[in-house]
């Protein structure tokens, strides 16, 4: 078995705002990670609300890499018993993302804040991008409420680029009858998984499956089932993926609150990408703290010793 260097970004939960900025932490095998540049921030924002949650990093088909996250500082608007009107938050927050762009994932662009173009819309939550060979176009989804429906429904909403610099007009993505957010879309073959988070009836993460990039996507009951015999299934958020270096596939799932409950993301791994049937593994990995919603991607060797010596 070959080890995969990779580099997770992601935030810290914490009720000051240096959490919520970008941090990195990188792994020789998608297990054991480590943090890069003594735990500190890798990028701090300037600009909208100050605040960064919800990192994304992509590696470009023409080379660099492009960071994008929700624009959010949820500390600098928590009361003095850290209560946050949540409501509020999805219906006149930041309509804005934040973007910086990276060729060596140590030295970056100046922030930017993209805005789609819709006033209509409430904060934009939990970017994620993926890349469409196909069309040789980037797929930028993230969850959202409307002006429409008062703010009370949030839905994953997408907008299509080339190059990070002029964005198509945002569409419906996928909805349901319930609120639903953090949506994680990975190819594998020629399927298309969604995993997503249920707000409620039932509160937990779901996963389903499409021949195609736009659906429509088939709802995966077994999944489901596995998800409910968590305890407090409705604690866990933010599903990303991986491809552990022995073929394996990984499912991470962030248990919020893990400033208070020293936890973050919890792991469950199946036999190959595209399986259903995980099976949770906490003791094979080890974070060294609590990591908050963000993603993975495979680095090389010469990206993880860089990031190393930050």
């Amino acid at each position: 078995m070959c080890a995969i260097p990779y580099l997770f970004s992601h935030f810290k939960e914490k009720v000051t705002p240096d959490g919520e900025q970008v941090y990195f932490s990188v792994s020789r095998d998608g297990m054991n990670w480590e943090k890069v540049n003594g735990g500190e921030p890798v990028l701090t924002s300037t600009m909208g609300t100050c605040g960064c949650r919800d990192i994304e990093v992509i590696r470009l088909h023409t080379g660099g890499f492009v960071v994008l996250t929700t624009d959010l500082c949820i500390a600098n608007i928590m009361d003095e018993n850290y209560w946050v009107d949540w409501k509020k938050v999805n219906s006149s927050g930041s309509k804005y993302l934040c973007l910086w762009k990276t060729e060596n994932l140590v030295n970056f662009s100046e922030q930017r804040l993209v805005y789609f173009g819709r006033d209509d819309f409430g904060c934009l939550w939990a970017p994620e991008i993926f890349f469409d060979e196909e069309n040789e176009e980037y797929l930028i989804h993230w969850g959202s409420t409307v002006k429409e429906d008062n703010f009370t429904h949030m839905s994953i909403y997408c907008c299509t680029t080339k190059d990070f610099e002029t964005f198509s007009e945002p569409k419906m993505f996928f909805t349901k009858n319930n609120e639903i957010l953090d949506s994680h879309l990975v190819k594998v073959g020629d399927k298309y998984h969604l995993f997503y988070k249920n707000s409620d009836n039932p509160p937990m993460n779901m996963h389903a499956v499409s021949d195609n990039l736009y659906g429509p996507y088939e709802h995966d009951e077994k999944f489901e089932e596995l998800m409910a015999q968590l305890a407090s299934p409705g604690a866990y958020e933010a599903p990303t993926t991986l491809t552990l270096p022995d073929g394996r596939w990984c499912l991470l799932i962030d248990f919020f609150g893990c400033e208070k409950e020293k936890m973050g993301y919890v792991p469950f791994v199946a036999s190959y990408p595209g399986s259903n049937n995980f099976k949770r593994c906490d003791e094979l990995f080890d974070f060294p703290y609590g990591f908050k919603h963000g993603g993975v991607i495979e680095i090389t060797n010469e990206e993880y010793e860089r990031l190393k010596a930050l």
